[in-house]
């Protein structure tokens, strides 16, 4: 069975409907990861955008959970995502943008990391995303909605250390493919991250990928 989405994702029907997602690293230096990382961290008080022309992913499954953090003036704080994971993925023409405000001098100055452009994408595998919004159109190839995340199989299961309920709503699918893709995240870990055709910028001033 396959299943078509398009549109955007909002935290007041998140308990309705998840959609999948893709991300970059939320690191600023950026390197090919090898291994298992961390299971999980204090996000930073900086969410990132994330564009792609297309993702093709293997084994998808997503869940709600919370990522605990910091503001930028070192308050805790907390946020809901969708956790999407993908057991590998391979992302094409993919930019990420951070934006860090009022910097004495200088205002605001963005970063942004551009791979997978060439002929090669960037490739990733036991790749999670923490995302509070996404648009993009969507195919999911047998797709299974409505699973309790404790029981996810076609996709990777709650990640260790993810504040997520194991008897809530997820889904899961054997394949998604995802086009035109445009989302905010606020935290990456993947086994491996292979970035083709790195290429990483530090401008003045707010320049996002959208």
């Amino acid at each position: 069975m396959e299943s078509q989405v398009r549109g955007g994702t909002r935290w007041k029907r998140f308990a309705v409907v998840m959609v999948p997602s893709v991300a970059a690293t939320a690191c600023i230096g950026v390197a090919l990861a090898q291994g298992a990382l961390a299971a999980s961290f204090s996000v930073s008080g900086q969410s990132f955008k994330v564009t792609a022309d297309k993702l093709v992913g293997t084994g998808f499954s997503q869940y709600g959970a919370i990522d605990s953090g910091y503001t930028l003036d070192g308050k805790k704080t907390a946020h809901a995502v969708a956790v999407s994971g993908f057991k590998s993925a391979s992302i094409t023409n993919m930019c990420q943008s951070v934006v860090t405000p009022n910097i004495p001098l200088l205002g605001s100055v963005s970063l942004t990391l551009k791979a997978g452009g060439g002929d090669t994408p960037v490739q990733a595998e036991n790749l999670f995303i923490d995302v509070e919004d996404l648009a993009a159109d969507a195919t999911f190839k047998n797709i299974d909605i409505g699973v309790a995340a404790k029981d996810l199989k076609k996709g990777p299961k709650i990640k260790d250390g993810d504040a997520a309920n194991p008897f809530g709503f997820a889904q899961e699918a054997e394949s998604a493919v995802l086009t035109d893709v445009k989302q905010t995240a606020w935290a990456t870990t993947a086994g491996t991250f292979k970035l083709s055709g790195l290429k990483m910028s530090l401008s003045t001033g707010v320049k996002e990928c959208y």
